[in-house]
């Protein structure tokens, strides 16, 4: 018996069709010219609109490198996709900050009144 991946989408059946009944209904999916099936947490529209960010990203370095190989595209294209991803989370902490500290100035303004 192997071992699941924490994640919702349970990739690793992608190849064998090992696949969870317990999930929902499956998607197939075409990613840089391969097909996968995909059963997920998500719903169909949303497993479908990944696959397609992954897919336009990959086609995308694949005309900016000019590389075939689909492993090394998949590599680059999920660095791609962390950096995003860590940007956003960088963008979503700076948000909070700013919210906290208004919050903060907002909630003195307010007691101050009060005080009056």
């Amino acid at each position: 018996m192997r071992g699941r991946a924490p994640w919702p989408l349970d990739i690793q059946a992608l190849r064998d069709g090992d696949l969870n009944p317990n999930m929902k209904t499956p998607v197939t999916v075409q990613i840089a010219g391969q097909r996968f099936v995909l059963r997920g947490d998500e719903d169909e529209r949303a497993m479908r609109d990944m696959a397609a960010y992954l897919d336009s990203r990959m086609k995308e370095l694949q005309k900016q490198t000019r590389t075939a190989d689909t492993q090394s595209l998949a590599v680059l294209a999920a660095l791609r996709i962390t950096e995003e991803l860590f940007e956003q989370r960088r963008s979503l902490a700076d948000l909070k900050r700013r919210i906290r500290e208004r919050s903060r100035a907002l909630l003195h303004l307010v007691e101050s009144r009060a005080r009056v």
